[in-house]
């Protein structure tokens, strides 16, 4: 018996080593075709999709961001990204503490609704949010696009914020109000500094959909010198149907400011992540 049980774990170990190696190959593969195909002309993308290029060229990076319009993208989608993250980032954090450490009326109701907030896909709230923006005035300005990102990112923002909280020691906070500390200067004081892996996790994971987010930009940001970067790209798709090598490139260079920013995360990324599923 016991041999025939080293015999299944050792199935079982390998049956999920095989299954690691499968997943990462098959989340890799994108990144490694869209590398690739950016450094091929057009006739060797179509002669060779999957295969690596012969002699690698740099046009296509020249093609997908000739002139200043990639300048002037690129500066779009840093406001939009910057200024939605640092907002709702804010915003959450003080709604966090009060549903951590806060009694009011309404509160568990009104938290269960903010984050039933998350299952609900932003694509069904473009008709109402283009109605409210041309009412305010708003559309084709970085004001009311930023305004609809912080509040798509605030759900989940509020939720990741509100389970670190609670992972804080009550005793800490106690201390800090009987020597005399406001509520804010708890908030500001003690628990941020002690936040920095879910600050840090909001950070990445927020910048991430912002910077990649299309259709909220293509409505609501229709003049050509406000698309972002990403817009950008999808004109420059639809212009060249046949040319994928300069999409790839345009797609590629804009991997690179999130690859960046999460190389700088990493070490607060996973701990983020995990913050109040064990206390």
């Amino acid at each position: 018996m016991g041999r025939l049980d080293r015999i299944f774990s050792w199935l079982g170990a390998g049956t999920r080593q095989v299954v690691v190696i499968f997943a990462t190959l098959l989340s890799l593969f994108p990144i490694y075709f869209m590398t690739v195909s950016a450094f091929k002309t057009k006739s060797e993308y179509i002669a060779n999709k999957w295969g690596l290029p012969a002699a690698p060229i740099l046009d296509n990076f020249a093609t997908a961001f000739s002139g200043e319009k990639f300048f002037i993208r690129f500066a779009n989608s840093t406001i939009l990204t910057v200024g939605a993250v640092i907002i709702s980032l804010l915003i959450a954090c003080l709604a966090a503490y009060a549903f951590a450490r806060m009694d009011f009326p309404g509160k568990r109701a009104l938290f269960n609704l903010l984050i039933s907030l998350m299952v609900v896909p932003p694509v069904v709230l473009i008709v109402p949010l283009f109605v409210s923006m041309v009412q305010w005035k708003l559309v084709n300005t970085y004001q009311g696009v930023i305004l609809i990102y912080t509040g798509l990112l605030l759900p989940f923002s509020t939720y990741l914020m509100t389970n670190f909280f609670r992972t804080i020691p009550r005793e800490i906070v106690d201390a800090a109000l009987i020597d005399g500390a406001s509520n804010f200067g708890v908030f500001w004081r003690i628990l941020m500094p002690l936040s920095a892996p879910a600050v840090i996790t909001l950070i990445v994971v927020n910048a991430l959909w912002v910077w990649n987010e299309l259709l909220i930009a293509l409505v609501f940001l229709q003049k050509d010198e406000m698309k972002t970067l990403m817009v950008g790209i999808t004109a420059l798709r639809s212009r060249n149907y046949v040319d994928i090598p300069a999409t790839m490139a345009g797609l590629l260079i804009a991997t690179i400011p999130i690859v960046i920013l999460y190389i700088f995360g990493q070490r607060y990324f996973i701990r983020g992540l995990v913050s109040g599923a064990i206390k």
